[in-house]
């Protein structure tokens, strides 16, 4: 039998003992904690989806956590059934939207809701038993210039408790958002189903 095959394996080993010894080295370095500003944008499709996701965490790991949802507050959606039937005492659900701009085709309208909404989400973030807010849309208020994005960053870089961790989702996040944020993520648009005539589907979608 040849010996080619244990020393693929022992090479692998010690190739991946090297890498495991730099990551180490690397984590021993961070140590310190903080509530994230985080901000999922971009035209590809997965923004309010990761934001659930990581509400999902929370719940997993009984941290009380709410949505604000400055948009499609007027969809049912798959996340607000499961969340408001099943997990309302960990985390709290504010549908604030009336649904997408080019739909209610009433600005002073839309304006005032996005404003409530902004209020409700500082209530939320400064509760100091609430651990993560998910600000689902926010991006799509601040583009049109419903909501002021200086308000917005000045609020989150200072009242913001600094254990708490915000999610802003939406597409073409402005620019001091981006600046102000501790992790941002731009989902790249490369195939949607959309655009060879396929409409928004239960479970994909919503």
């Amino acid at each position: 039998m040849s010996d080619k095959p244990q020393t693929d394996e022992a090479r692998h080993a010690a190739k991946m003992a090297k890498k495991k010894a730099a990551r180490d080295k690397i984590m021993a370095t961070k140590e310190g904690e903080k509530g994230l500003i985080i901000v999922h944008t971009g035209p590809g499709k997965g923004k309010s989806s990761s934001g659930f996701g990581m509400i999902l965490r929370c719940i997993a790991h009984g941290m009380p956590c709410a949505v604000v949802q400055f948009i499609k507050g007027a969809w049912e959606t798959g996340e607000r059934t499961l969340i408001e039937a099943n997990f309302s005492d960990l985390c709290q659900f504010h549908a604030m939207g009336e649904g997408f701009t080019w739909e209610t085709q009433d600005k002073s309208r839309d304006i005032e809701m996005a404003n409530k909404g902004w209020e409700k989400a500082k209530e939320l973030i400064l509760n100091p038993e609430i651990k993560f807010v998910l600000l689902d849309e926010i991006n799509i208020a601040l583009r049109y210039d419903y909501l002021d994005v200086e308000e917005v960053v000045r609020f989150l870089q200072e009242e913001k408790p600094p254990m708490t961790h915000v999610c802003l989702t939406g597409r073409n996040a402005k620019e001091p958002l981006i600046e102000a944020a501790d992790l941002v993520t731009e989902m790249t648009l490369v195939k949607h189903p959309f655009r060879s005539g396929i409409k928004g589907q239960k479970g994909v979608e919503f």
